[in-house]
């Protein structure tokens, strides 16, 4: 399915991208991405933010892939799979073609490798495991076939997007030397993987990764030689670094910064439906997890339920959309975005609207009542001071919401405090419990299995960055796990939203787009996931890094209809309403229709990525 497909204004060489093939002695076709935060870890067992997530979907494998166009499951590492009537036993086929860069060959042992060693106890549980929820045992029965034997069903098995990894290179790591590991280029040598791509120079928290073409790629070998990301403190840099051609594309900029490129010779700009959401994160209560000790020093008015939600009442969720958003998305409700149909649970409208006057009510019921200096004091009548909140410098979304937040915060009689910081920094304050709120976001992945994880009591001081902790919120959390009617996990889901929402642990402030652009006078065959309405980079696999291409080589996008071919093959097959956008010679198809939000991970809807 060719989701967009750019055709040539003609090709500029430049430094963000090269005009021959290397084949040709000249120099790599080179693809570079501007980012607008670090890589956290290589290593897939230990990286949080999204960019991470990017760099391991190149260098590695996974189970299953997701298609293009509507998200459905495709075959990747396993060609078939199958599960037993009672759905404690599934069977998958692995591909007998496929071999590690460095020439060994790919087996089902890697597959159970990988999977026990996120059975076990180490760091790679703690990211994991949730996907293997009853899982007993992982055994390949032969080369080519891999047999998971579990506890209980399992709903979202197939599902699981655990990058496999080579098991004649990862055996050696202990689980101690797992917590440091870097899975980084070493003496030279690009890091062992199947992926379309290899690493070969790159460190985290670093401000290049380079990868290289795998020619021998099971799927096709890429049709550029380098893929190149290069990280930028701020979207306007890495916005006049596209202009200026040193880069080839920017991800996560602003729908201000996509305004700005509209018309623009040689540039395509989108503001990408994303499956995620943005919030404002209280501490629900940060504990040493081994002593149960406090750990942190939240202010005591961010543990009470009562408070958070009546803040959630506070908020102008529309006014961001309008204001923040530039228009581009809209308010946020629950952590199971809108377009997971059957999941999402929209709370009543009452308790989404701006109503000031609703949460000063609340906050006198709870407790929290004004002093004679006009600001609201805790339940013992001790001030409840500034608290202190926290927003990211590379991210202007998340600034300009808590400069919002700290004003509103002011009409209730709360004084507050905003801190700007980078997001690595962020993560460590987070970690330590050093904050009262924080604004920051996430994408959800193909189920909201893991999303939904996230929020229960285990993932403290791991996944969850609110320390929340509900032991009924659990229990429901492992029933939905094991639920094989559709119509009762559903309505497990929204129980578990309808908590969350009453205990807010978060305020979902939007659901929203993210900006992105490319040269397109450089670079075409970009698909969008999902088709007509999605991201062009960062979706559920590698589709647009495997189809892109130079744009004097764009007339077989998919690999087997031209693209003025395709345009027409779209609008006939009903694909969905066919739209040519004239830009100065250029021509895009984009396929408008209806798409399922789902995607990937942990990131802002604008830029946890």
């Amino acid at each position: 399915m060719l989701a967009a497909c750019l055709l040539p204004l003609g090709l500029l060489a430049g430094p963000g991208g090269a005009a021959a093939s290397a084949s040709q002695g000249e120099d790599p076709v080179r693809f570079t991405v501007a980012l607008l935060n670090e890589v956290d870890s290589f290593n897939p067992f230990l990286g949080i933010e999204v960019e991470s997530y990017e760099m391991w979907a190149l260098t590695y494998d996974y189970l299953v892939d997701f298609s293009t166009d509507d998200l459905s499951l495709q075959p990747s590492l396993a060609t078939d799979w199958e599960s037993s009537d009672d759905g404690l036993e599934w069977r998958f086929t692995i591909r007998d073609d496929v071999t590690w860069s460095d020439g060994e060959p790919l087996t089902a042992d890697d597959l159970a490798f990988t999977y026990g060693r996120v059975l076990g106890k180490g760091p790679e549980a703690a990211t994991w495991k949730s996907w293997l929820a009853g899982v007993t045992d992982v055994e390949a029965t032969d080369d080519t076939t891999l047999v998971m034997t579990l506890s209980r069903p399992n709903s979202v098995l197939p599902m699981v997007p655990i990058p496999i990894v080579p098991q004649h290179v990862w055996s050696d790591v202990t689980g101690e030397q797992m917590k440091s590991y870097a899975a980084e280029p070493t003496d030279g040598a690009p890091v062992v993987g199947s992926g379309p791509f290899r690493l070969v120079e790159g460190t985290a928290g670093g401000s290049t990764y380079r990868f290289e073409a795998n020619p021998d790629y099971w799927n096709g070998a890429p049709h550029v030689d380098e893929v190149v990301f290069r990280v930028f403190k701020s979207e306007d840099p890495a916005v006049q670094a596209l202009v200026k051609g040193e880069v080839d594309f920017v991800e996560g900029i602003s729908a201000l910064q996509v305004a700005s490129l509209e018309g623009r010779d040689g540039v395509l700009a989108q503001n990408a439906d994303t499956p995620g959401f943005d919030e404002i994160s209280f501490n629900a209560g940060s504990v040493d997890l081994e002593t149960g000790e406090p750990i942190g020093d939240p202010n005591p008015a961010v543990l009470d339920p009562d408070f958070r939600f009546a803040l959630g009442l506070a908020l102008d969720r529309q006014q961001l959309v309008d204001t923040v958003y530039q228009g581009a998305g809209r308010p946020g409700s629950t952590i199971v975005p809108p377009g997971y149909a059957t999941f999402h649970w929209e709370p009543p409208a009452e308790d989404l609207s701006h109503d000031p006057e609703r949460a000063a009510a609340l906050l006198d019921e709870a407790g929290y009542t004004t002093g004679p200096d006009g600001m609201r004091t805790l339940p013992d009548g001790s001030p409840i001071g500034t608290l202190r909140l926290f927003a990211r410098s590379d991210s202007a979304t998340s600034t300009d919401v808590m400069a919002y937040f700290k004003e509103w915060l002011a009409d209730l009689g709360i004084d507050s405090e905003v801190t700007t910081v980078e997001s690595s920094k962020l993560t460590d304050i987070i970690l330590a419990g050093e904050f009262d709120a924080f604004e920051w976001g996430w994408f959800v992945d193909a189920d909201p299995t893991s999303m939904l994880s996230y929020m229960t009591c285990d993932q403290r001081g791991n996944w969850s960055d609110s320390w929340y902790c509900d032991e009924d919120y659990d229990a429901l959390f492992e029933q939905q796990g094991s639920e094989l009617d559709p119509e009762a996990r559903a309505e497990q889901i929204h129980s578990m939203q309808e908590m969350l929402f009453r205990d807010a642990p978060y305020l979902v402030t939007a659901y929203n787009t993210t900006g992105q652009a490319v040269r397109s006078d450089r670079f075409a065959c970009l698909l969008q996931q999902p088709a007509g309405t999605g991201q062009w980079i960062f979706q559920q696999g590698t589709h647009t890094y495997r189809s892109i291409r130079p744009a004097d080589e764009a007339g077989d996008c998919d690999g087997s209809t031209g693209a003025t071919e395709a345009s027409e093959a779209g609008a006939d097959e009903g694909v969905g309403t066919g739209v040519l956008v004239g830009m100065g010679g250029l021509a895009v198809l984009l396929a408008a229709g209806a798409a399922v939000l789902v995607v990937r991970r942990r990131a802002s809807a604008e830029d946890r990525e």
